[in-house]
């Protein structure tokens, strides 16, 4: 479901306060920081309110259902809690998900990658995507297991961006002189990435499986470098008041920071009521946000969202 007013932001921040109870009696893991604008970047931003006002209800219905994402979770055997997590949670509201796994698992389904490398793990899976759902998908969504999203709005982002061009999105670091995005909040690529992406996997010189034997690139990094090779650039989401929309923390870690920086506005300056990621969660934290994003409603508040995102046939998603 899409809001677009705070009221969004208040049940994710009710579902955040749960995850700060948790963690005080345990600790989960923390992703890298989160601070917009601490680098030079290219910026993308979601639509305003108006701009789908605007709209004719033909073109919000036609809009909404042109919008497919193809989700993809990263795994490894040490992650079935968080894998069990995802598999209950938010990856019911994507298009179709399926898991990539280092090895095979009898537990959960799943396309078994056969190595351990995280790089060689993203590349197989990317090949294997493009090559089964290019005609299927327009959009393609790859994700940790730690990392919780909202995949309305996610949709809701991309309404009006075109998949015909190349879009590589999320939330974007600077190193040295490469700009990439960071993993840990989640990668978008259009189809016309995942394409070039594709055809420069057979280019060795360009985008190697391997890394070199004294120094391995992280694989978000080397994402970056062989999108770079068919000038697709990195871009940072943002909402339209300019808040990063990917988070590569919890909302629990981010709703402590800004009790620390703004103890008067600690909603306002936690994080943007539109957010699509969050990351670093423990298994049990994402329940809790699935809570706070999907269940919990203040009584006596209306939505009067201009779209509405529908399931996919045959979901059993909240």
């Amino acid at each position: 479901m899409i809001s677009e007013s705070s009221s969004f932001v208040k049940g994710v921040v009710l579902g955040g306060a749960f995850c700060m109870l948790v963690t005080l009696l345990g600790h989960a893991k923390v992703g890298h920081g989160t601070k917009a604008h601490q680098h030079e970047h290219h910026h993308i931003q979601a639509p305003n309110k108006e701009d789908v006002l605007n709209l004719s209800e033909g073109e919000r219905m036609e809009l909404s259902k042109s919008i497919r994402v193809y989700c993809m979770i990263l795994v490894k055997p040490k992650d079935l809690g968080h894998w069990a997590a995802v598999k209950e949670t938010w990856s019911k509201h994507c298009d179709k998900v399926e898991f990539y796994s280092s090895e095979n698992i009898k537990v959960f389904e799943s396309v078994a990658l056969n190595t351990n490398d995280m790089w060689v793990m993203m590349r197989k899976a990317y090949k294997i995507t493009y090559e089964r759902y290019k005609d299927e998908f327009n959009w393609f969504f790859l994700a940790y297991p730690t990392t919780f999203a909202i995949i309305e709005n996610l949709k809701y982002f991309l309404l009006k961006k075109d998949p015909s061009q190349p879009f590589y999105i999320g939330h974007t670091v600077k190193s040295g002189d490469l700009e990439y995005v960071n993993g840990e909040g989640g990668i978008v690529l259009s189809i016309e990435s995942l394409r070039r992406l594709s055809r420069v996997f057979e280019d060795s010189d360009k985008c190697p499986e391997q890394g070199g034997m004294i120094w391995k690139l992280a694989e978000d990094k080397q994402l970056a470098l062989c999108l770079k090779y068919t000038g697709v650039f990195a871009e940072n989401a943002e909402d339209s008041e300019g808040k990063d929309v990917f988070n590569t923390k919890s909302v629990g870690a981010l709703i402590k920071e800004a009790m620390s920086t703004h103890p008067q506005q600690v909603v306002d300056g936690c994080c943007s009521d539109m957010a699509i990621t969050f990351s670093g969660l423990a298994p049990n934290h994402m329940h809790v946000m699935m809570y706070g994003v999907y269940r919990l409603r203040p009584y006596g508040h209306t939505y009067n969202d201009a779209l509405v995102f529908l399931p996919p046939e045959g979901s059993d998603n909240d």
